[in-house]
């Protein structure tokens, strides 16, 4: 089995490969990333077979290196590839489009031309907006409320024209916020973990009362793993690990288990369109047969444990262009 997978150095692309590798002994995994600054060839050492990986370094919005993988055989497509980060879409936003949308384009146009059996578009829980109350369906409208999740929701409902139009054999996945390890240190969960290994203030959007549904990053890799095989090609499945948590109790579970003190909890002020509350109903897919293992708690300490432990991979990104960054957010603090 060829699979293409794209993003896949970032942080759940790589995960994704070396789950896939594992699990699949007979897929063929070439690794298409562009290597921006979240992509990192570190998230890649420990491969269960990299005799049956390539790694291509290369844009998806590319079409002439694009076409030319299809060349070799493309069976499955999974498109991690995007640009992620809410902050950095604020900021730049023309980039989101570049990559999420003209680049989920590509992709899709050589899906038509050339073929594919299975085409699985990553999205996110963003693309439908905040909820108060109750959860967001498959059949929810979509509700973007910032440059990044519009560039999601762009690319979701493109490709999903690409299978009515032209039977592109899509199938698009929603899921809710991913954590794990090599997750890049600008988000919420590693900043915070980061930040308090070094006795740094930890910088909290708002009240702190925004609440997220997490799911640990492997559990997600296993929920595509799944609909390759078991979901229907021109549906969307909402992916969640139905752990709805208050930002600010993830921020004290993390200076209690790392022994600071609670004072390192800086409240600082809410970015603009900051969603209040997301939530999935991800019945549909538990009705195919799949839910998540892991246990939230026990993960996040997990999690807290691997970045403890590979100081050296976090410090490396945190000592470059991340600082720069954050130092323009956030000032000295950091």
């Amino acid at each position: 089995m060829r699979v293409l997978v794209t993003g896949g150095a970032g942080f759940i692309g790589s995960h994704f490969v070396k789950y896939a590798l594992q699990v699949h002994p007979d897929w063929h995994v070439t690794n298409l990333d562009k290597l921006s600054y979240a992509g990192n060839l570190d998230n890649l050492t420990d491969l269960a077979d990299p005799a049956r990986h390539q790694f291509v370094k290369g844009d998806i919005a590319d079409h002439e290196l694009v076409t030319r993988l299809w060349s070799h055989g493309v069976d499955i497509v999974v498109n991690f590839a995007a640009e992620t980060h809410v902050d950095r879409s604020i900021l730049w936003a023309d980039d989101f489009i570049k990559t999420d949308v003209l680049g989920a384009f590509t992709l899709l146009e050589a899906a038509r031309q050339f073929g594919v059996n299975k085409f699985i578009q990553v999205s996110t829980d963003e693309v439908y907006g905040s909820i108060a109350s109750g959860s967001f369906t498959e059949e929810s409208p979509l509700n973007p409320r910032n440059p990044y999740s519009a560039s999601k929701a762009g690319a979701d409902r493109l490709a999903y024209a690409y299978f009515t139009t032209h039977n592109v054999p899509v199938t698009i996945t929603r899921c809710s916020n991913n954590f794990g390890p090599n997750q890049y240190p600008e988000k919420f969960i590693p900043l915070f973990i980061t930040n308090a290994i070094e006795g740094k203030p930890l910088p909290l959007y708002g009240d702190g009362r925004n609440i997220r549904d997490w799911i640990y990053a492997e559990d997600h890799c296993a929920a595509i793993d799944f609909l390759i095989t078991h979901g229907k090609t021109g549906e969307t499945y909402n992916i969640a690990g139905g752990n709805e948590v208050e930002n600010i109790e993830i921020a004290r579970a993390i200076v209690r288990k790392l022994g600071k003190p609670e004072s390192l909890i800086q409240l600082v002020k809410d970015r603009p369109g900051h969603d209040r509350r997301y939530s999935l109903d991800a019945g549909k897919l538990a009705a195919l047969g799949w839910r998540p293992n892991r246990d939230f708690p026990a993960a996040l300490d997990a999690t807290i444990d691997w970045y403890v432990q590979n100081e050296s991979w976090w410090r490396k990104i945190k000592s470059g262009e991340f600082k720069k960054y954050y130092a323009a957010q956030y000032g000295s603090r950091l």
